[in-house]
């Protein structure tokens, strides 16, 4: 599952010129090898992976393995244009942070190529996190901007403050 994730034929990567399948450029080396090599040398490397998207991200007929296939490959936030609702939860649900660009903004008219180190500046207490509230993000080449939490339901929040939805509704349980 991990190797067939980001395979489709209708995503596009803008690392590779629009090439479409599951290749990307593994930064800092430059070399063009397959998403779940790359996924492996970050995790090896100790460093988080983040996805720059556009519209509509996570639509598709296989949502709920589609969320999954990131979480393996050790994606920690998704920052899209926008989200296919159900998407969104979904990776709210297994501690993917689901950001927003703001209205008119997305990675190119902020200048990112992807090339960059990101710091999303999530409060270090979970339970400051609010649905909706604003999370600035900046890089390693002085870029900062804000992004809009789509944390948009208490669950989702619950979720993402139990550390996923299995450890969610087994405290749940385990309350009663």
């Amino acid at each position: 599952m991990k190797r067939g994730t980001f395979a489709s034929t209708c995503l596009v990567n803008k690392l590779l010129n629009g090439e479409v399948g599951p290749k990307t450029v593994h930064i800092p080396t430059g070399e063009k090898i397959c998403i779940y090599d790359a996924a492996s040398r970050y995790k090896t490397a100790g460093q988080d992976t983040i996805i720059l998207a556009g519209a509509e991200y996570g639509s598709g007929s296989s949502r709920d393995w589609a969320a999954k296939g990131p979480m393996l490959l050790g994606v920690k936030a998704i920052i899209a244009k926008s989200f296919n609702r159900v998407h969104r939860s979904n990776l709210a649900s297994i501690r993917i942070v689901p950001l927003c660009f703001k209205s008119g903004e997305d990675a190119e008219t902020l200048g990112l190529t992807g090339h960059e180190r990101y710091t999303i500046h999530l409060p270090s207490n979970v339970n400051e996190i609010k649905p909706g509230q604003d999370i600035t993000v900046t890089t390693d080449t002085a870029n900062s901007f804000v992004c809009t939490l789509r944390l948009d339901t208490e669950v989702e929040l619950a979720c993402y403050n139990h550390g996923g939805m299995l450890s969610y509704i087994i405290r749940s349980l385990s309350n009663e």
